[in-house]
Parts: structure tokens; C-alpha cells; sequence
């Protein structure tokens, strides 16, 4: 799929830039981080102009975010509301849940972006859990901004190098995701526990 992506790129400029990370965002199995890379490496060598590759990678991966929240808030968060009893899932976990996010999990939204797979899962759930849209945009569309620019000129740096530096990073942050992923069900579970004990 890479040299697919890549050539798209090269063959249809920013609108290949901004498709691509609209619908990596969004969920589908593109290596997003690769193509912010390769994005700057063509600023570099003139191919792309820093202003406009900028703002169609921000708008892309922000469009692509914001999807997937108002999937979860309007197709999600009615269907738990309506079906959520057949899962254990009532009203008061569903406050529960925006409560937390209002307190907590919108810092995943900023943090998130660097995490492969958990930026979509964030973004979702932001939506279930109901959190306004006023507070998901100040965090992700912050995140996302910071993910744009470290990228970018991660790859503008780079150079030549940017194909053989690039794999080992994306390695790192399914590491990275995965250790989150570990610390955060770990957490959970001693929440549970201690609940548990509490309530008997």
C-alpha cells in the first residue's frame, strides 16, 4: 500500500496529502505518520510549498478526527442510550464516562494524536461519552496541530534519510500505544478492585 500511497501523493500533490490523512484519521489502515514524513521531505526539495502542505495535512487529519467524533456521538451515544441495557451499559455509566472525559480523558485527545490506533479510539469516544464539541476541539485540533508540525519537519530534516529513519519511529509509537494501552487496563483494573472492596 505504501508505494501506492507515495505515488498518489506525487501524482495528485495536496489533494492526495489531504485525502490520505482525512481517511487515515478516520480509521482506515494508512500509515499517517509516514506520510506527514514524506510530505516534508517534498518541501524540501521543492516539490511542495511549506504554507499549503501545512494547512491541507491540519485540515485533513482534523477533518478526518472530527468524523469519527460525530460518529460517536450521533450514531454511538443514542444507540447505547437505546440498546446500552443489554450490555450493562446504563444512564449513570454513560455519566460516568462524560464525567471522566470531561476531567481526564480529554488530555488523551491532545496526547492521542502521537498514538497510533488510540487517536481514532479517543476521538469515538470522546462522541459516546457525550463531551461538547467546544472542549474535543480545543484539545485534538491542539494535538493535532503539534503532530502536523512534528512530523513535517521531521521529515523536512531528514532528508534522503526520511525512508529508513521513518519504520523505526512508527515501530516506537505502536510500542509506545501498546505500553498505554497496558498502564491504562492496569489502572482499570485496580479501580475495580478497590470499587469492589468499597461497595462490600
Amino acid at each position: 500500500m505504501m508505494p501506492l500511497l507515495l505515488h498518489l501523493i506525487k501524482s495528485y500533490g495536496y489533494a492526495g496529502v489531504f485525502a490520505s490523512l482525512m481517511l487515515g484519521m478516520f480509521g482506515l489502515p494508512i500509515p499517517d505518520e509516514t506520510i506527514m514524513a514524506f510530505s516534508g521531505f517534498l518541501v524540501s526539495k521543492h516539490y511542495f510549498h511549506p504554507v499549503p502542505t501545512f494547512l491541507v495535512a491540519y485540515l485533513g487529519s482534523i477533518f478526518g478526527i472530527t468524523i469519527n467524533y460525530l460518529v460517536g456521538r450521533r450514531i454511538g451515544l443514542p444507540l447505547l442510550h437505546r440498546y446500552g441495557r443489554y450490555i450493562h451499559v446504563n444512564p449513570e455509566k454513560l455519566q460516568q464516562a462524560h464525567q471522566w472525559y470531561e476531567k481526564y480523558g480529554k488530555w488523551s485527545l491532545a496526547g492521542g494524536y502521537f498514538l497510533p490506533g488510540l487517536r481514532h479510539l479517543a476521538a469515538f469516544f470522546a462522541g459516546v461519552s457525550g463531551l461538547e464539541y467546544r472542549q474535543f476541539a480545543l484539545f485534538t485540533y491542539t494535538g493535532g496541530l503539534l503532530w502536523v508540525v512534528s512530523f513535517l519537519a521531521l521529515g523536512y530534516f531528514l532528508g534522503e534519510e526520511w525512508h529508513l529513519i521513518m519504520p523505526q519511529i512508527e515501530t516506537y509509537l505502536w510500542i509506545l500505544a501498546a505500553a498505554v494501552v497496558f498502564v491504562g487496563f492496569c489502572f482499570f483494573l485496580i479501580f475495580k478492585f478497590r470499587r469492589r472492596n468499597r461497595i462490600a
